[in-house]
């Protein structure tokens, strides 16, 4: 049974994907649309790289070993997968499909090789947002920000940015964050009209037939 959307009308969920090149904000993006938007959550991706400080289990990530997630590719449990900076990530199927079952949105921070694989999977459940820098600057600017990484890791993703960049054209919005809030807004805006596509409305019939109803008395 779908979920009844703000209208009452019940609908079936939709995954919302989020990529853009490493400082490009979508991780920034995701944390406000989840904490302003009811009825979405994030997807837990399975991954081979190691526990870090601070995360656990089932929330973070479900933390596998190299075997295991192979295992998961061959019988076909993930949605998507792909390999970055030597680790496996991917999404386990069931969880976001038992969600989309019952109205439930979920959110992807994935890649453009990610993206391309669930869409391949589930086209009509997809949503596609690329995040733009305003400049090549400003997201080197970002990037030394967050003093997170050193200056060969930073190179490392400018570069690898000049790639990611080049599947823009893959996606069905295009968003430049030249504001986190003036972005935060498009995007927003994007999921609230995806909400309201008639295809994902399943209870649209019943609605218009009640109304119609209605009407002949």
């Amino acid at each position: 049974m779908a979920a009844q959307g703000f209208d009452g009308v019940e609908r079936r969920g939709l995954m919302f994907v989020l990529s853009s090149p490493s400082g490009a904000g979508k991780t920034t993006l995701s944390r406000m649309l989840l904490e302003r938007e009811p009825g979405l959550k994030m997807s837990v991706s399975a991954t081979t790289r190691p526990m870090r400080p601070g995360e656990v289990e089932g929330r973070d990530y479900f933390f596998v070993d190299k075997q295991k997630f192979e295992t998961m590719v061959q019988q076909g449990d993930l949605l998507e997968w792909a390999t970055v900076f030597d680790n496996l990530y991917g999404t386990p199927r069931a969880p976001v499909e038992a969600a989309l079952s019952v109205g439930q949105d979920v959110l992807f921070d994935i890649d453009w090789q990610g993206t391309q694989q669930l869409h391949q999977k589930a086209s009509a459940d997809v949503v596609r947002v690329f995040i733009l820098p305003p400049s090549a600057a400003d997201l080197e600017k970002r990037l030394h920000t967050r003093a997170q990484d050193s200056e060969d890791v930073i190179r490392g993703r400018m570069n690898r940015a000049t790639h990611e960049l080049s599947h823009w054209a893959e996606y069905d919005y295009i968003v430049v964050n030249q504001n986190v809030d003036d972005a935060f807004a498009e995007v927003q805006s994007i999921l609230k009209a995806e909400r309201l596509k008639r295809e994902r409305r399943t209870g649209l019939t019943e609605f218009v037939r009640n109304l119609q109803r209605q009407l002949e008395k």
